[in-house]
């Protein structure tokens, strides 16, 4: 896990659970994903990836974010969906629900975080305007808002001040 997780977190790694999990690529065709979660959320984890590989939703890439992940500058060359990453909230100097194990972002690229004038990766914001519905973006009412709604978890793309359409944690945060 590189740099993604020290003693430092607020999460131990006996708290964390190593699961793979089945996805449609963009290719259409199956592949298996990596994610470290919280212990508490694994199998709920592994169901939703479930419901979503069987409801065919494209997920570009899922594999264990690197140091060189975490360094690299927010431009949107990746497109990892990933869940544990110790880290600050955007923004904030309190922890992420990322750094806890309790939080996934999916396809970043099409479903970016857009707050103002800002938008991370900096190269989506051709997927800013949500009426242009594409492969792999995420949106009120579908089968991925609602999978993580049936575990109980929030969705970024429902915040008042801010849009995370990535995001999903067990907080709603």
């Amino acid at each position: 896990m590189g740099e993604t997780w020290s003693s430092n977190c607020p999460v131990s790694l006996a708290d964390l659970r190593y699961v793979t999990v089945s996805f449609r690529g963009f290719d259409g065709k199956p592949h298996t994903g990596e994610l470290v979660i919280n212990r508490a959320y694994a199998r709920d984890i592994v169901s939703v990836f479930h419901k979503l590989y069987t409801a065919r939703f494209p997920i570009e890439e899922m594999r264990l974010p690197t140091t060189a992940d975490l360094n690299a500058h927010p431009t949107g060359d990746g497109n990892d969906t990933s869940a544990l990453v110790c880290r600050a909230a955007r923004g904030q100097t309190r922890w992420s629900e990322h750094a806890y194990g309790r939080a996934i972002d999916i396809n970043p690229f099409q479903n970016p975080y857009v707050k103002d004038d800002l938008v991370l990766p900096e190269l989506a914001s051709a997927y800013v305007d949500r009426s242009d519905k594409r492969s792999g973006m995420i949106f009120p009412g579908q089968i991925v808002v609602n999978a993580f709604a049936a575990i109980g978890w929030g969705w970024g793309g429902n915040w008042r001040h801010s849009k995370d359409y990535q995001h999903f944690s067990s907080t709603g945060n």
